[in-house]
């Protein structure tokens, strides 16, 4: 068996590439391995964080003690941990990557450890885009000595960065942790909704690029055909949450837009995903999506749009329906088609056909493969 050190966010740093980073290290060691889990002192400055708070407030589930020693904004905490990692010699650090911020303390980490490095590549290119983003994640990705990405797309990205090391492309894992699936009217009298209305969840931080006003568009063009499906709109706004609610009451659908505004706890999740009848992602720019597989494991359906490798995962009429980017209309359309009869159905058996296909035992493998030495 192999030491790893593994790096990247862990509790009580919340969101999903925390949830990853855990999952990853709890199925190494469930494989056998010894793993080094190191995570940061400090992950964001305050004034650069766009939500409300980087923690959340429960007991830590990590299979053993962290070191956290790096802070992003460091530099002199990026040294000592490389010399650490030096010292201790693991056969592999893994880094859990997602946006050029994080490449220059990763960056002087590998360098200074002097031991070969897997990124685990969430975005090779982020969605949204600032001067500096290409030279600053080549620096970091081009010293890997291999790669494990999740869409295609991520795979095309690192070659355009120049990345030449070996590549291994898998599945999202599903995000199995959150609890069992409860009853959907149970879980709909649990949250205060009407347990006989269709129900749509848009779920996770609301940003641009997410596309819920187009979402909040598509409803509005359902009209007379679907005027009792609702949308319960849950996760945290990164953008002027008061101008989504004006554009709701403008329309006329305050009573059948439910915002639950604010970080989502995991206690919660199994609830809202439980309750809904399908899941709605639209949006305009994506890679992968963890969303989608959290709706996986509560064997939801999910109507997405075809960015990124999003219909990789949901591939159309399968596990879901599949829509073109900023486009109102066709959203609307898929939402009407997935509640004809017997549509929702059969789309639920294909998500359940699916589910073994992500299993967190192929990412494990990958990054064995990739650290076996050539």
């Amino acid at each position: 068996m192999s030491h790893y050190a593994l790096v990247g966010p862990l509790p009580p740093y919340r969101g999903g590439i925390a949830h990853f980073t855990l999952r990853t290290w709890q199925t190494l060691l469930e494989r056998g391995h010894d793993v080094t889990p190191v995570t940061f002192t400090r992950q964001y400055p305050g004034p650069l964080f766009p939500g409300t708070s980087q923690y959340e407030d429960l007991p830590s589930p990590t299979p053993t003690p962290v070191h956290r020693w790096i802070d992003s904004t460091g530099p002199w905490s990026w040294w000592s941990t490389g010399r650490r990692l030096h010292r201790l010699a693991p056969d592999a650090l893994v880094f859990n990557y997602w946006m050029p911020f994080f490449a220059p303390s990763y960056g002087t980490v590998l360098r200074a450890a002097g031991r070969p490095a897997i990124g685990l590549i969430h975005n090779a290119i982020p969605h949204e885009r600032r001067p500096g983003d290409r030279p600053l994640g080549s620096w970091f990705l081009r010293a890997c000595a291999g790669c494990v990405v999740l869409s295609a797309e991520v795979e095309r990205d690192l070659r355009t960065l120049g990345v030449e090391a070996p590549i291994r492309r898998i599945e999202h894992p599903i995000y199995d942790h959150f609890g069992e699936v409860l009853p959907r009217d149970e879980a709909r009298r649990r949250l205060g909704l009407d347990p006989d209305r269709p129900l749509l969840l848009f779920f996770g931080y609301v940003r641009a690029y997410k596309g819920l006003d187009l979402l909040i568009e598509a409803l509005d063009r359902l009209g007379d055909r679907h005027p009792t499906v609702q949308l319960v709109v849950a996760g945290e706004f990164y953008e002027d949450e008061q101008a989504y609610r004006r554009e709701i009451a403008r329309r006329g659908l305050d009573t059948r837009v439910h915002l639950r505004a604010g970080y989502v706890p995991d206690d919660d999740v199994s609830l809202l995903f439980s309750a809904c009848d399908a899941v709605v992602q639209p949006y305009r720019t994506a890679t992968q999506s963890g969303v989608a597989q959290i709706a996986y494991h509560f064997g939801r359906p999910m109507v997405i749009t075809d960015v990124g490798g999003l219909a990789e995962i949901v591939p159309h009429e399968l596990a879901g329906l599949v829509v073109p980017p900023g486009d109102a209309e066709a959203l609307a359309a898929a939402v009407d088609r997935i509640f004809e009869p017997g549509v929702l159905e059969r789309l639920e058996r294909g998500v359940a056909d699916r589910r073994a296909l992500f299993s967190w035992e192929r990412l494990a493998e990958a990054i064995e493969d990739l650290a076996i030495p050539r």
